[in-house]
């Protein structure tokens, strides 16, 4: 079992930033990929980006290249979401979630363990 919880969420104005965290507890994570997703009112969960946690290799959603900035402390077992350029459409329920797989995963069904979200909401 992998334990999740994100904090750092909150209100930020358009172009501001934010720093989430996804502390792990419970399995080592030498093989998973660790996952970052958020959710909108009335849409669906979408994939932000993921980070290997050996090699620490990362992938972005084309929507956050540039902006968002994923990685990762070993010695905290945490993973952070680095979100800077923030817009109006980041707004939502941000979800850190891990998988054991040697490939990345972009689909939420393919992800074992989620945390409960923290919500982010971007002021226009």
């Amino acid at each position: 079992q992998v334990q999740l919880v994100e904090s750092g969420g909150g209100l930020v104005q358009a172009g501001g930033s934010l720093r989430l965290s996804c502390a792990a507890s419970g399995r080592a994570l030498s093989r998973y990929f660790v996952g970052w997703f958020r959710q909108a009112p009335g849409k669906e969960r979408e994939f932000v980006g993921a980070i290997r946690w050996i090699g620490g290799n990362t992938y972005s959603a084309d929507s956050v290249k540039g902006r968002f900035t994923i990685s990762r402390d070993n010695a905290k077992n945490t993973v952070y979401l680095q979100m800077n350029s923030l817009k109006p459409e980041d707004t939502g329920i941000y979800y850190c979630a891990a998988t054991e797989s040697v490939i990345v995963r972009t689909l939420p069904r393919n992800y074992d363990y989620w945390g409960q979200g923290t919500q982010v909401t971007v002021s226009s």
